[in-house]
């Protein structure tokens, strides 16, 4: 069905807005509503990104609402301006009275999609001048039980109330549900009181995180296939030409996805026929190409992507531009997008991840280990939102804007060591005891971290899984990253994520100035990659990059002297490396102070260490 002259809808005139819209994710919108109705939805309310939940075309309608009220009442919030500006030629109807909104959402509304309608309307970042009315959050419930009364579901919501202008909040956490003879639960709630920030929290504004380009290129969601028949066996394999037929093993590899990973692996493999045309695939491969033309191409017929039908022998979403960073290592790191548990795994370069693994193309043990540590994984629960009741760690908010410490040798040293402990514990256990599984390895140390009686079943686990040696390498894990951060062991969670947001908006500023920590300079920058081996994070400058800002006819804005003495090591190096051959003073004159003894005598180190 296609709707003539779609327009948005006009609610009559109100003091407050109070609702409880359907909960319909952005994947299940074209089935529930028809794809007429949802292309009318989203070209009519164009402010609102199609990746948003239909939820939050309410959520938004509402915010416009309210703070074109506030707007209209000059700015003010008070109930007498909003009275008064009720008159009878008013712009639309209710703009002028509303004062507050509140809804009943899914608890998908933290995450990164949705998460953006907020974020744009609490900065007022889509408008500037008088009419840049900011709103804020004055109520709000992250996540809370709830059980549909239409089929018994249970599911998780959050609750959010808005006010105009600038305001502290009350944001109320669920602290325990015990279970009625209702279906519903009892709950009990913590109050927090202060500033509520875009993904519902009270305290370090992880949404206001920036991602840097230190990290950029690195991370990828894994193929989204698009077609069960490229899905086979072992045995399936072997008869259409594994180990037999020249060059096949490129093409049918290994396939893991996150309950592979979880829990119990399937033990299958996947035909991954990208960079083919359908004549090679035929040509080179005509077992494989009848395989894929009958049980793929029936199925891609019918859908209305035209890529995905023209294309029907290739995965739907191959990775394309993530494919490049994997070339040349011998392993990556990935993690189970959604998953009780944050941790991360090493895969061996021939296995081809799923959609629904988050894959990160460094084989260093040093970042393996860091991404395991309590830092990252405080990061990545606050800045990733969830999916019902199960963290989600998204690439773009959980990792890119990470800040990575700068560690010195014998700091990156250690943590390299315990990343790779902690990888092969996990995999030797494994090896040794089929049954077990990571989710049940991380379900005992969390009791054990709690204090808990252990169960006989969990402590069957506990010996297999050797899960106090398990939580040993974390703890000393931990220490060695907070040790490279230069912050005490004993911080809070809270305290964490303070520095981490102070971190990235610093690393922000610096990449502004040109310098910029890459993680794998060699393909990140490779213009500007060292020749030497540096466990050491470079602080690079690329070569078409000014050494500082300039106007015309002005002296070049020096650049500050670091603090610390592994980071002034490398802002001599990155400087060395764009001016070329010039001597220590000219070097320091590019930074900020006297800094002329403090170069000559680095780069004289750098000459017994045998960097010239």
């Amino acid at each position: 069905m296609r709707y003539l002259n779609p327009r948005k809808a006009e609610w009559p005139e109100a003091d407050y807005v109070v609702g409880n819209p359907p909960f319909i994710g952005t994947a299940r919108m074209r089935d529930a509503l028809g794809d007429g109705y949802t292309e009318a939805l989203r070209a009519t309310h164009n402010d609102v990104p199609e990746s948003c939940d239909f939820v939050m075309y309410w959520w938004n309608h509402a915010a416009n609402l309210l703070r074109g009220a506030a707007l209209e009442c000059g700015g003010h919030a008070t109930a007498l301006a909003a009275e008064a500006a009720l008159r009878p030629d008013a712009a639309s109807p209710g703009r002028a009275a509303l004062r507050r909104f509140g809804f009943i959402t899914t608890n998908s509304l933290r995450q990164t999609f949705n998460r953006r309608v907020l974020e744009r309307h609490m900065a007022a970042s889509d408008s500037t001048g008088p009419a840049a009315t900011p709103l804020s959050i004055v109520f709000a419930i992250p996540d809370h039980p709830w059980v549909d009364a239409a089929d018994g579901a249970a599911v998780r919501i959050a609750m959010t109330t808005a006010e105009a202008g600038e305001h502290a909040g009350d944001l109320l956490r669920v602290l325990a549900e015990v279970p009625s003879s209702n279906d519903a639960a009892n709950v009990s709630l913590g109050l927090q009181i202060g500033r509520i920030v875009s993904d519902l929290t009270v305290g370090a504004d992880v949404g206001a995180a920036v991602p840097l380009d230190s990290n950029s290129l690195l991370s990828s969601r894994g193929v989204q296939v698009i077609g069960s028949g490229f899905i086979v066996t072992v045995e399936e394999a072997g008869a259409l030409g594994l180990d037999r037929v020249p060059g096949i093993d490129k093409h049918i590899r290994p396939y893991l996805n996150g309950r592979d990973i979880t829990a119990t692996p399937r033990g299958v493999m996947v035909i991954d026929l990208f960079g083919l045309s359908v004549a090679e695939v035929q040509e080179r491969f005509p077992e494989v190409y009848q395989w894929v033309r009958e049980r793929v191409k029936p199925e891609r017929d019918q859908n209305n992507r035209a890529s995905y039908r023209d294309n029907w022998w290739i995965h739907g979403e191959p990775r394309r531009n993530f494919r490049p960073a994997l070339d040349g290592l011998p392993r990556y790191i990935a993690t189970v997008e959604t998953s009780k548990h944050r941790f991360f795994v090493f895969l061996d370069a021939a296995i081809l991840p799923d959609n629904m693994l988050v894959n990160i193309a460094l084989d260093d043990a040093r970042f393996l280990g860091v991404l395991s540590s309590r830092a990252h994984v405080t990061w990545a629960l606050a800045a990733g939102g969830t999916l019902e009741d199960r963290p989600r760690y998204n690439k773009t908010r959980c990792f890119d804007p990470f800040p990575f410490p700068v560690c010195t040798d014998a700091q990156a040293g250690r943590i390299r060591e315990l990343g790779e402990a902690l990888d092969a514990h996990r995999k030797r256990q494994q090896a040794l005891h089929p049954e077990l599984t990571i989710t049940g390895m991380y379900n005992v140390l969390e009791k054990l971290r709690e204090g808990g009686v252990l169960t006989a079943k969990e402590k069957t686990i506990h010996e297999q899984g050797l899960v106090s040696v398990l939580r040993q390498i974390h703890d000393d894990l931990d220490a060695a990253v907070f040790d490279a951060y230069g912050w005490p062991a004993t911080l809070t969670d809270e305290e964490i994520l303070e520095r981490l947001v102070a971190l990235n908006h610093e690393r922000a500023e610096e990449e502004k100035r040109g310098q910029v920590r890459w993680l794998r300079p060699e393909y990140q920058c490779p213009e500007t990659a060292p020749t030497q081996d540096n466990t050491q994070q470079e602080l690079q400058l690329p070569k078409d990059a000014p050494a500082a800002k300039t106007t015309a006819g002005a002296t070049p804005e020096k650049l500050p002297w670091p603090a610390t003495l592994p980071e002034q090591v490398q802002a001599v190096r990155a400087q060395r490396a764009r001016l070329g051959p010039v001597t220590a003073e000219t070097i320091a004159q590019t930074f900020q102070g006297r800094r002329s003894k403090q170069v000559t005598e680095i780069l004289e180190t750098l000459k017994i260490l045998g960097e010239r």
